[in-house]
This record gives C-alpha cells, sequence and structure tokens, in this order.
C-alpha cells in the first residue's frame, strides 16, 4: 500500500521548513527511522527520520522549497498490516481510519494503537503532524464591511466562522493590528499563513498591488553606466531571517527599552586571563573576555534577580527564574541565532568556557538544536568581536535584560592618579522598564563592571 508522509510539526510552533536536501532517492529502499531528508526551520537545521520502512515512491517536494506543515512530502510503498500488496496495485481513494504516527523529529515511529475510537473530524484546521487526511466542511467567510472601529460586548460565535490559522499567526496578526477576517488563506483548505498576513499589511501600507512598480524600481540606468548582475537584487526572506525579524519587531514594540553604558578599565581582568591560560587548571579550556563576561553576569545576577525575570501578560505576573539559561548571541552563515546554555549558574568557570565553546561550534555548523534555542532567561551579545564599542542591543522577546560586550581598547586613562595606557572596554546593558527599575539596572551593570575592573570584587558579592 502507499503511505504518504506529511511534514511534522518540528516542535516550538513552527508552521514551515524548508527542503535543503534529501538523503534518498524514488526507488530507494529505506529502514524505520531511516535518516531521509535535511530540513531547515526557522530556528535550526534539522534530520528527518523516515516513519515507515518500505521503498520511496515518490518526493514530493524538491530541495530549496519551503513547505508547510502538513502537507505531504513523500510518498512509500509498505507492506500492510498483513506483510502483503494490496490487491489491484492501485491506491485507495478514500483514506485510511486515522492511527498514530510519528509526529516530533527524534522520536521514531510509535507503534499503532487499537482498540481505541476515532475522533470526531473537527471544523477547524487538522494539525500537521497528523498523517492521514481528515475531511472537514469548508468555511463559509462573509464579507467584512468597513465600519468605525468601537467597543462592543463580546458574542459567542460558532468555531466554524472562526478564521482559519495557528496560534502563532493569531499572534503576528494580533501585534500588526490585523482583523484575519479580512485576510484569505491560501494554505490547506484555506488555512491564513504568516505570508497571507504580511502581503495583507503590505498591500494595505503601499495601496497598490503586488506586482506594481514603484518609482524607485522604475528608475533606469543612465547613459554608459554598467551593474554587474543587474541594478538589485532580491532574497527571499525565510528561515533564521524570517524568524529573527519577527522576534526582533515583537520585542522592540511590546517591550519598552532603557540601555545603559558603563565604560571600565578591564585591565586587571585581562591579567587575570592571561594568569589563568597559563595555568595547569585550565589547560585545553577556550578562555576569552567573553568567558569572565559572561560568568560576571552570573554572579551580578544574585544580587540583581529582576535582570532574570519574564512579564507573562496573559496571566499579568512577573515570573522571577531561579535559574539562567544564559543565550549567547551567535552570528552563523544561517543568520543570528541565539542558543542558550542552559543552568549555566551552575557550572564553573572551566565548565563555562567548556559550553561557550561548545555552543559556538555548534552554531556555526548549522547544527544548533530547537531545544537550545528556547527557554534563555537572559542574553550577551559580543559586539567587541567586530570592533565595535557600544550598541542599543534589542532584547531577545521574554527576556528582561541583555548585555551587550563591547571591544577592549589600549587607551589614555586615569590609574592611581596618573594617566597611564589602559585597556578599556564599554558595557551597554538593554533591559525592559516594566520588570527593571532604572535603580535595578544601574546597580546590576555596576556590579558587572566592577568585577571586571576589579577580580578581587567576587569575594564581596558571593
Amino acid at each position: 500500500m502507499i503511505k504518504e508522509f506529511r511534514l511534522p510539526d518540528l516542535g516550538e510552533g513552527l508552521t514551515e521548513s524548508e527542503i535543503l536536501s534529501w538523503k534518498v532517492g524514488v526507488g530507494d529502499t529505506v529502514s524505520l527511522n531511516q535518516v531521509i531528508a535535511e530540513v531547515e526551520t526557522a530556528k535550526a537545521v534539522v534530520e528527518l527520520p523516515s516513519p515507515f520502512a518500505g521503498v520511496v515512491k515518490e518526493l514530493h517536494e524538491q530541495p530549496g522549497t519551503v513547505v508547510e506543515v502538513g502537507k505531504p512530502i513523500v510518498s512509500f510503498e509498505v507492506a500492510d498490516d498483513a506483510g502483503q500488496a494490496p490487491s489491484g496495485g492501485a491506491r485507495e481513494a478514500a483514506p485510511e481510519a486515522p492511527k498514530r504516527e510519528p509526529n516530533l523529529v527524534g522520536y521514531g515511529a510509535v507503534p499503532e494503537s487499537t482498540g481505541r475510537p476515532a475522533r470526531r473530524p473537527r471544523n477547524f484546521p487538522v494539525a500537521g503532524n497528523v498523517a492521514t487526511r481528515v475531511q472537514t466542511k469548508p468555511v463559509e467567510t462573509k464579507p467584512v464591511e468597513p465600519k468605525p472601529v468601537e467597543a462592543s460586548p463580546v458574542q459567542s460565535e460558532p468555531a466554524a466562522e472562526r478564521p482559519r490559522s495557528t496560534p502563532p499567526v493569531r499572534k503576528l496578526a494580533k501585534d500588526l493590528g490585523v482583523d484575519l477576517a479580512s485576510v484569505a488563506g491560501t494554505g490547506p483548505q484555506g488555512l491564513i499563513t504568516r505570508e497571507d498576513v504580511h502581503h495583507f499589511v503590505e498591500g494595505t501600507s503601499t495601496g497598490v498591488g503586488a506586482g506594481a512598480v514603484t518609482g524607485h524600481d522604475a528608475a533606469t540606468p543612465t547613459a554608459g553606466q554598467a551593474y554587474p548582475g543587474g541594478r538589485e537584487s532580491r532574497t527571499p526572506i525565510k528561515g533564521v531571517r524570517k524568524l529573527t525579524a519577527a522576534a526582533m519587531v515583537q520585542s522592540a514594540f511590546t517591550a519598552p527599552h532603557a540601555t545603559e553604558f558603563l565604560t571600565i578599565d578591564v585591565t586587571p581582568a585581562m591579567e587575570l586571563l592571561a594568569r589563568l591560560r597559563d595555568g595547569r587548571e585550565f589547560a585545553g579550556y577556550k578562555l576569552t573576555p567573553l568567558t569572565l563576561a559572561a560568568k560576571a553576569l552570573l554572579i551580578a545576577l544574585r544580587r540583581n534577580p529582576s535582570l532574570n525575570s519574564h512579564w507573562d501578560e496573559e496571566n499579568q505576573e512577573i515570573v522571577t527564574f531561579n535559574y539562567v539559561n544564559l543565550g549567547i548571541a551567535a552570528a552563523t552563515p544561517r543568520g543570528l541565532t541565539v542558543p542558550n546554555i542552559k543552568d549555566a549558574d551552575s557550572l564553573s568557570l572551566a565548565r563555562l568556557a567548556e559550553a561557550l565553546t561548545a555552543l559556538a561550534e555548534t552554531a556555526r555548523a548549522g547544527k544548533t538544536s530547537p531545544a537550545d534555542l528556547s527557554g534563555g532567561t537572559i542574553s550577551i551579545t559580543n559586539i567587541g568581536v567586530f570592533g565595535i564599542d557600544a550598541g542599543t542591543p534589542i532584547l531577545n522577546p521574554g527576556e528582561a535584560a541583555i548585555l551587550a560586550l563591547g571591544a577592549v581598547r589600549k587607551m589614555p586613562w586615569e590609574h592611581r592618579g596618573e594617566v597611564a595606557l589602559r585597556q578599556v572596554m564599554t558595557l551597554s546593558l538593554s533591559f525592559d522598564h516594566r520588570l527593571v527599575d532604572g535603580e535595578q539596572g544601574s546597580r546590576f551593570l555596576a556590579d558587572v563592571g566592577a568585577i571586571l575592573a576589579d577580580p578581587g570584587m567576587v569575594l564581596t558579592m558571593v
């Protein structure tokens, strides 16, 4: 019989993935849980295991194609329950009864359950991790008549009249002020996708159709002027860039940012770093200014817990974390990612250095898992590696603070009553002013600076 494998939900509510490469071809025999493809979500590159053992009958999507969750990507010819091929050799027109199949990458196939009644189909989109097709009734959408926005009592409506969309898409529409009832869905069974919302916003904001040419686009080069490759190039917005853009917009317009700067003499910290590198205890570990700054941040958080918190809008609560998942901004070929080190506050300096090295290597290789990209509580971005002194970093959504490390430079500096050439760094701290008052942010930044300016200050803080 023929079995279709639909793109599963790879976690974190992701609604689409790009097929990077196929590890199998038509006619290949595959075993259960054999890696058949490599796909890229908005967060990570993931290997996709086969949920069936059989022969590859058809590859529905080509590499480079962005596929929505729930769409078939490959078909297999497998033995039926009795271990024999179906009679007639043709695919049955009617779908089979729903069976439990794997829905998360890395967990492998799940045995089919028996003796349980099938659930009654509902009149809203079927989750993308269900491999069988469920018939649903089409939804009748009523045209939306323009009318002034005014407060009105909430009225209960049938579930079928609710526009078809996923929770992330509804959140995006809410952030952008879009009424989903006005958006035409292009996804399966009229599902409204992120692209539909963005296209609706672009159309309403520009007042022109998708194919319209603006004055800038219509400009022509002057005589004798040549542009290799054309006057402009266009790159599809997808993957990490797409997720990063949405996250930064959400953060910038939901959390009131405040940024403070502190320039310090870090010569003692750099001298300590040199001694540690020469010591036997740290042989084989990669120690950098980032290592010391991360440790200083973790120590300072003990006295300033408000910097390690989260604003829960839905429940109207402030959540203070008693652990630290330290996010480190990493520039990768796929774009900016912020993987985090789980329970970083429990690590020694050596183990922290080891974790930072592993995090950077994994990120550059594009192998960071979705789990390592979620759950962060506070972040560091090291802009000093690019020769930058200071900046105003944007918070990771859901976090209260982010610390930017500037470049370490030799500069004339007042030292013991005289001007001397010292190693100087600027720290930039952005924080959510709903969670962190100016006093709290200033004390935290001063504590981090005090540790880096005089590592012996740690004795007064722990």
